[in-house]
């Protein structure tokens, strides 16, 4: 039987509740309609932001509760 797991943050060596989907993607390895996922927690939003914004990478910041994949490939949050 599979049980729901909780989302964790994204960041490096934290184990807390993600509550935010940071939708991304690299222009030099992936086509323009990729989307890859970092998940953060309250604390890890920010800085998890800025590190992909200043590359240029950052899409989207959503909800964890509001975020649906845009298509049935879409990657996995966190993945």
């Amino acid at each position: 039987m599979d049980t729901p797991q909780t989302p964790i943050c994204s960041a490096k060596g934290c184990r807390a509740d993600a509550g935010w989907v940071l939708v991304w993607n690299n222009p030099k390895l992936h086509t323009p309609d990729r989307r890859k996922t970092w998940l953060a927690c309250d604390e890890h939003r920010e800085p998890l932001s800025q590190f992909l914004g200043v590359r240029g990478f950052l899409k989207e910041v959503v909800a964890f509760a509001d975020w649906t994949p845009e298509e049935p490939g879409a990657s996995t949050p966190g993945v």
